[in-house]
């Protein structure tokens, strides 16, 4: 079944599994796995990494930081995020390290993503939960698609809306059903790339278009005149506004997905998780943007801060008609990453049990593609409003995901450990559990309940 492994130092547990890793992974290689040595041969560089990373945690939800301030409040807000940052870093570490143990008790395994993590770490956990593996790694997967598929469909109606706004300014007459039609082939022609390492300069070109975009936002937002004093807008807020802050949080920091196969596509994973290694620096950078971001935008937008803090600019300026169509592109860029993940998890069991994608590989993953390009524009078709639709996501999905599932995967491992589920560690995952459960419930109700009011 595999090693005992000590707890009692959990950084050297970690550096003991990773380097058993990378033992497995280099007896694998020496032995003719053509399939491994080609993707180390495309490992993705520590750079890279904080690239996509960065990139797969900061989209529309970049630009939505004004809506979740005024749900939060200012001081509020500044409070809440970097807690909830701390708490989405250290369960992704507990991710991480349920998919090194999970690995190394399954022979001839390397790398193992999220749902296969979650099936392993029930496998061969207490005998009372090994019925539920293959039901756990189902929930995941649901969870992760419904999550991307949802970031995919925001992705087309943020790209939209903005370009909307400047065409009706240039005296473009078209629905905005149209608008979304006409990103609809670009959006399709990057999501056919099946490797990170290929994405990789389509993440760079997003990455610095969402920083010029909020950047220049930012600019204009300071050059419209004084900020209004700090006393004219909430300092905290409670119950149905503070719901869907944490849901739009949440979605904001929505990278969780993408932290195993970031990681198992390094050339050297271990630098991933170092101090100073690309989960802290990137996560610490990625929340003092959000801050700054949210707390300028609702101090000088206030209670009309839109969704997106760029449908805020006046249409009639030419610099903002530019911000506007770059923030798009940098979103639009965004896709292929968010899309990459969905397809990870449905290309498997498709290729499993359809005789058709075993016999003409390419030809049907292709055509699958095109369809969930097509849903996920479907859905964005009939999406009334942004920032709900945000909120209703994280509340339920993402939360689940960045939270309950690794405190989860947590208890399984260390009750399989000796003296492994101490007092301290209990308490702990208990709380992160309440606050998360809290989170779903409240978050959830309350996106639904205004999302059926807009239908109204």
């Amino acid at each position: 079944m595999g090693k005992v492994l000590n707890i009692t130092n959990p950084d050297q547990q970690q550096q003991q599994l990773e380097q058993g890793q990378q033992q497995q992974q280099t007896e694998k290689q020496t032995n003719g796995d053509v399939e491994s040595t080609v993707k180390r041969r495309h490992a993705t560089t520590v750079l890279e990494a904080c690239v996509h990373l960065f990139k797969g945690s900061v989209g529309a939800g970049l630009f939505a930081m004004g809506d979740c301030f005024k749900n939060g409040g200012l001081f509020g807000s500044t409070i809440l995020l970097p807690i909830i940052a701390i708490m989405c870093v250290h369960c992704e570490r507990l991710l991480i390290k349920g998919s090194l143990v999970a690995v190394s008790k399954t022979p001839g395994a390397i790398f193992l993503d999220y749902p296969e993590t979650v099936e392993k770490c029930f496998e061969y956990g207490p005998r009372p939960l090994r019925c539920m593996a293959r039901a756990m790694k189902l929930i995941v997967e649901m969870f992760l698609c419904v999550t991307q598929f949802g970031f995919c469909a925001i992705y087309f109606v943020f790209i939209t809306e903005n370009l909307y706004q400047v065409l009706q300014q240039n005296g473009i007459d078209i629905s905005m059903s149209m608008v979304m039609l006409i990103t609809l082939l670009p959006a399709m022609i990057p999501s056919l790339m099946t490797n990170l390492k290929y994405i990789s300069p389509v993440s760079m070109v997003a990455n610095f278009a969402l920083l010029f975009g909020l950047i220049a936002t930012l600019t204009i937002a300071f050059s419209e005149g004084p900020m209004p004093s700090i006393t004219e807008r909430s300092y905290f807020t409670g119950g149905t506004q503070l719901s869907l802050f944490f849901g739009t949080a949440l979605f904001s920091y929505e990278g969780i997905a993408l932290v195993l196969p970031l990681r198992n596509s390094m050339g050297d994973p271990a630098k991933f998780t170092h101090r100073f290694g690309v989960l802290n620096v990137t996560m610490f950078f990625i929340t003092a943007i959000f801050i700054f971001t949210g707390f300028v935008s609702y101090l000088h937008w206030g209670d009309d801060v839109e969704g997106s803090i760029t449908l805020n600019l006046e249409v009639e300026e030419v610099m903002s008609q530019v911000v506007k169509i770059v923030a798009a592109l940098g979103v639009f860029f965004g896709y292929p990453i968010q899309f990459f993940v969905m397809m990870k998890i449905l290309w498997p069991p498709v290729k499993r049990g359809y005789s058709c994608a075993q016999k003409y590989p390419i030809t049907v993953q292709v055509m699958l593609r095109f369809i969930m390009v097509m849903l996920t524009f479907g859905v964005a078709l009939v999406v009334p409003q942004l920032s709900l639709f945000i909120s209703l996501i994280g509340a339920f999905c993402s939360t689940s995901l960045a939270f309950v599932i690794p405190v989860l995967i947590d208890f399984v491992i260390r009750t399989q450990e000796p003296k492994g589920l101490g007092t301290l560690i209990y308490l702990k995952n208990i709380a992160i559990l309440i606050i998360a459960l809290l989170g779903i419930v409240t978050g959830t109700y309350q996106s639904i309940v205004e999302i059926i009011n807009q239908f109204k």
